[in-house]
């Protein structure tokens, strides 16, 4: 997941907003449900780190 994270960073996509222009700018069609789902799963693998 962290992986995914850096490579969308170095891509310069960087994190989506919350009105969803993610989802219509997307240049693989990536649904903003799974755009969320990564992030919190980000979130997630951060706080877990060691």
């Amino acid at each position: 997941m962290l992986k995914m994270i850096i490579a969308r960073d170095e891509s310069g996509f960087g994190s989506c907003t919350n009105t969803g222009a993610c989802e219509a700018e997307c240049p693989k069609g990536i649904s903003i449900s799974h755009i969320a789902r990564m992030n919190r799963e980000y979130v997630r693998a951060s706080l877990t780190k060691e």
